[in-house]
């Protein structure tokens, strides 16, 4: 009797801690909660600036200059984004007309949507922009802030006390379907199909990351057209080496290639190992007293293979780099650690 009256119990308590593990499970390979609440998109960008600068022994990202217009910006408000931010998350709408179609709509540059988490000023932030403000509209109780930027009409709606939402889209349904999914109970099957399909393949505990779709016959293509031959969808992501380790050194980066054949795989891979070749044999054509030790262990880490019509590129990307990178100090990269700065040229008379 006593058994029968206790495996109920039993029985209960397993369903319970197996939802819970489960739950949690979706949560850890689930994308960030910014991510989720974004608009579908053609591309994503995310960056958790708090981890960071964890992972950077809790020192402050390098400084950057202020024009006077955020230097306005920081007055008002009180927020710095280099100090105060903490989650970025940024989808990315290709025009329309572009080869394959994009969600930017009939808009013909690309478009951006964006949700920021950090140390808001709310009653500041909103009365800068009730100032700078074309027009305002509520929205279910929120606020959506029309501001003119080059031309463009950007909406800004805050969306908490830590949380901001803005869009450049042409549709106002874009950011009114952020405010509404932040209404809402999060989700771990939430988000953009694209992330969805795609985010498992971001490394756990990412500092940050990117999902894109790219197709070489774009006119803004860049250099992707070197590279890739047909449309592929990208992800690149770097973490910590260790995450869990505060004095991690380095920023693992991993970088895949989602192509349509194997061949077009086998043609990614051999061209960026010719780069990778050139770029050694430049390197010992140069000499070691030519490279900055941080760039050189960054190219010295790079690797890649192929994996079916996957292409797979991994590199380890010191502090170093990353903090000369950010900072904008072109001439660290380019010069040996202690070397002597170059002197400019005499002027002609």
């Amino acid at each position: 009797m006593r058994i029968r009256r206790t495996f109920p119990i039993a029985l209960a308590v397993v369903v319970i801690a197996a939802a819970v593990t489960l739950a949690v499970q979706l949560r850890k390979h689930a994308p960030p909660e910014p991510a989720r609440l974004l608009p579908g998109g053609d591309a994503f960008f995310y960056l958790n600036l708090s981890a960071a600068r964890k992972a950077n022994s809790g020192q402050e990202l390098p400084a950057v200059s202020h024009d006077p217009e955020y230097e306005r910006f920081i007055s008002a408000t009180g927020f710095q984004f280099e100090r105060d931010l903490d989650k970025a998350a940024f989808a990315i709408h290709y025009p329309a007309k572009w080869p394959g179609g994009g969600t930017g709509g009939s808009a013909p540059e690309v478009r951006f949507s964006e949700v920021l988490e950090g140390k808001f000023h709310g009653g500041r932030l909103t009365s800068y922009l009730r100032q700078i403000a074309q027009s305002v509209e509520n929205y279910h109780s929120v606020e959506i802030f029309t501001i003119l930027v080059e031309g463009r009409s950007l909406r800004v709606a805050v969306l908490s006390a830590d949380s901001v939402a803005a869009s450049n889209h042409d549709d106002p349904v874009v950011i009114q379907g952020i405010i509404d999914r932040s209404r809402r109970l999060a989700s771990p099957f939430g988000g953009p199909s694209l992330l969805r399909q795609y985010y498992k393949h971001v490394q756990l505990a990412s500092l940050a990351w990117v999902v894109a779709r790219i197709d070489p016959s774009w006119p803004e293509a860049g250099g992707w057209n070197t590279v890739f031959t047909s449309p592929a969808t990208i992800v690149v992501s770097g973490s910590s080496l260790n995450p869990l380790h505060p004095m991690a050194q380095a920023v693992h980066l991993r970088a895949e290639a989602f192509t349509q054949s194997p061949d077009e795989a086998r043609a990614i891979t051999d061209k960026v190992n010719i780069f990778i070749a050139l770029s050694h044999a430049a390197e010992t054509s140069v000499g070691t007293h030519g490279t900055d030790a941080d760039v050189k262990a960054l190219f010295d880490s790079l690797q890649i293979k192929q994996a079916g019509d996957r292409v797979v590129l991994t590199a380890s990307m010191p502090f170093g780099f990353l903090r000369k990178m950010v900072s904008g100090s072109a001439a660290e990269l380019g010069e040996p650690s202690g070397a002597p700065p170059a002197q400019a040229p005499a002027k002609s008379r």
